[in-house]
């Protein structure tokens, strides 16, 4: 129950950004809205580290940024070999052992793969099938830096 609090802002936060309404009998509805949540998926025993990792913000949010410059960074290496005459793509696959223990970190790991241009994640199930633009960059060791970084962001820094 130690991520019930995270929940119930989460849900809040949620329902009030989709309402926007500040008269008492939404806020009344709100809040049996939310209670009645909050019951249920502590009923159904849905409430647990991955369901509910508002504890790890800080590192999700430091991950984001140094995602967003990989992102960009890998933008202009796919705009140059677009740009390129001499066809220099030669595409590839990859399989990638994942670092994080939970789903939600090699859900993390994966979509941050498919976000960096000229890479795609074909597959999930054990290693990570990666397709890459370059072959040059099909060593699973090209995707070291970005997996401990998911992981940590995902798992914490146990």
């Amino acid at each position: 129950m130690i991520y019930l609090p995270g929940l119930a802002v989460a849900v809040a936060a949620f329902w009030f950004a989709l309402s926007g309404q500040t008269t008492p009998l939404f806020l009344l509805l709100a809040v049996v809205s939310i209670l009645a949540t909050l019951w249920l998926c502590a009923r159904l025993g849905i409430i647990d580290r991955d369901a509910s990792p508002y504890h790890l913000a800080h590192l999700l949010v430091l991950y984001a940024g140094w995602l967003v410059v990989e992102i960009f960074k890998a933008n202009v290496v796919v705009i140059r070999s677009v740009l390129d005459l001499r066809q220099t793509i030669s595409p590839a696959v990859v399989k990638v052992p994942p670092d994080a223990k939970t789903d939600f970190g090699r859900a993390l790991f994966a979509n941050s793969i498919t976000l960096t241009p000229g890479t795609v994640t074909i597959d999930i199930a054990g290693d990570l099938l990666v397709h890459v633009l370059h072959e040059e960059n099909s060593q699973p060791a090209s995707f070291a830096l970005m997996n401990r970084m998911a992981a940590r962001a995902a798992d914490g820094w146990e």
